[in-house]
């Protein structure tokens, strides 16, 4: 996994990376699994959203093996795989959902074949908001674990601006007021103020939404989903409007293969196959502009 030396991610150094493992992982891969290409039924790749120079390497990876080895291609959303790994790893069947990541940050539930985005992020995502303020602090990247760790030593918190905007919610302000307070307020208080506040916007759209809604349901999904604090809100929140919240395991909340095998297996028993010309990345491809046809039975 690419993790940088300092600051945060470096989309030219994170993508060389990539090139530079991208063949030993397959290798690996298929060694575990005990298979061969030619057992294959298609090649997924991951096409959007996301750094556009580390989804160029996984495209031009993805093209290249399913040209030699004649397999059909297929393109994924990222944001749906991870909503799709957590239906498969848990029971839930048509959830609203919870998606906070280091690039994403949105509520979306499944409505009349396509998952509608009901309130997302403003400015910057959760994720990259907690690395920023890890980063302020003088701790490594990724900054959600370390945050997580200084947030459960204390239970004060400072008053900070609630960051959610009708059914939207900003994080950067929120960053900003934190990153102001370094040096006179200790780190766990900031840590703990951050969470309490970000955490609580972001369940309150979530709530709203299954309001709307009348869902029943809650996923959380993506890596920040790993957060024990977070996960307890939502927890807490469906147990108050009598519903159930699920939660992938923990190596399926990050980034992972395996969530972009299991979105192309859906697609391609649909017959969503991708030609070669269309299979152009697409760094800020929606959620909501897929057509969810695994979906509709």
């Amino acid at each position: 996994m690419y993790e940088p030396e300092e600051g945060g991610i470096h989309p030219r150094k994170a993508a060389e990376h990539h090139y530079q493992h991208v063949r030993e992982l397959l290798n690996n891969a298929l060694d575990e699994a005990k298979i061969e290409y030619e057992d294959l039924d298609a090649i997924a790749f991951s096409q959007g959203p996301g750094i556009p120079q580390c989804l160029d390497v996984g495209a031009v990876t993805a093209r290249t093996l399913s040209k030699k080895h004649s397999k059909p291609l297929v393109g994924v959303n990222h944001c749906l795989a991870h909503i799709s790994i957590g239906t498969q790893t848990t029971e839930a069947e048509k959830p609203s959902t919870l998606y906070v990541s280091g690039g994403n940050s949105q509520v979306l539930s499944y409505k009349k074949g396509r998952y509608r985005i009901f309130g997302e992020t403003l400015d910057i995502a959760l994720g990259n908001a907690l690395d920023k303020l890890a980063r302020k602090l003088g701790y490594p990247h990724p900054g959600g674990p370390e945050i997580e760790e200084l947030a459960k030593q204390t239970d004060e918190i400072i008053e900070l601006s609630y960051p959610i905007k009708g059914m939207d919610f900003s994080f950067s302000g929120l960053t900003t007021e934190c990153e102001r307070e370094v040096g006179d307020v200790s780190d766990n208080v900031l840590a703990n103020s951050f969470q309490e506040h970000a955490y609580a916007a972001a369940v309150e759209a979530l709530e709203r939404t299954m309001s709307q809604e009348n869902s029943t349901e809650a996923l959380l999904t993506g890596g920040v989903a790993m957060n024990s604090r977070l996960r307890e809100m939502v927890e807490k929140m469906c147990k108050q409007r009598d519903a159930q919240a699920y939660f992938p395991p923990a190596e399926y909340c990050m980034d992972n293969g395996v969530m972009i095998a299991h979105q192309g297996l859906l697609r391609i028993k649909k017959g969503n196959k991708t030609k070669i010309e269309n299979s152009k990345t697409k760094p800020n491809w929606r959620p909501d502009k897929v057509e969810a046809k695994w979906m509709i039975e």
